[in-house]
């Protein structure tokens, strides 16, 4: 008798296990870029869900980075690209040098008498570690980290600092600095993942690409 409720005991474990298995692999397909919610720059929610079917570029950035001036460069791509389905979603970070301080009020209010961006910014967020953002745990999943542009003095500075602190600092996915990009299809896959040292001609030939798709 205490053979057969063992037996009955194992394949009710069996069962749950490939029950649980089947629902995570179930929720894994079904979490895109869509199925996320995240806050603009007053506090309101927005649904990705509202930039589907067009191609997004989504950044980390910091106002007090010697990348900042991309923000020029972003924001020309926007005025060439926003007519024909393009989008920049911009999210603020402090993780990297705390180069992004202030509120979010504060920074935009910096992008706009700088820079004079004219695409969504969000709130700030965390793109790495125990408080980051889901949205960026997706990313990171989709496209990894491709190493810094040697070619590149400050992709070459950064490999040095980062290699000093961990040898095998490449070999995760997390973000590295500010202003890393994921490129999304009109579709919502993520297809590429740009380095801050990767140059912005190369980002610009795989957004047109994109978009006349």
């Amino acid at each position: 008798m205490k053979r057969i409720i063992i037996s009955m005991m194992a394949l009710l474990c069996v069962v749950a296990v490939s029950a649980q298995g089947q629902k995570s692999r179930k929720s894994s397909r079904k979490q895109n870029i869509y199925s996320f919610t995240v806050k603009d720059d007053v506090g309101s929610d927005v649904s990705l869900r509202d930039y589907r079917g067009k191609v997004l570029l989504i950044v980390n950035t910091a106002t007090r980075c010697g990348f900042t001036p991309q923000y020029t460069e972003l924001e020309a791509l926007y005025q060439k690209y926003s007519q024909h389905g393009f989008e920049i979603l911009d999210f603020p970070c402090n993780q990297f040098g705390q180069q992004a301080p202030g509120t979010i009020e504060e920074i935009h209010e910096f992008c706009m008498a700088n820079f004079d961006i004219h695409f969504p910014q969000f709130d700030k967020i965390d793109v790495n570690g125990e408080n980051e953002h889901p949205l960026y745990t997706y990313l990171k999943a989709q496209q990894g980290f491709g190493g810094f542009d040697q070619n590149d003095k400050r992709g070459k500075m950064l490999d040095d600092m980062f290699r000093k602190r961990n040898p095998d600092y490449d070999k995760n996915a997390d973000i590295k600095w500010n202003f890393t990009k994921f490129l999304v299809t009109r579709k919502g896959k993520v297809v590429k993942r740009f380095e801050p040292s990767d140059d912005m001609n190369a980002v610009e030939a795989a957004i047109s690409e994109e978009l006349a798709k």
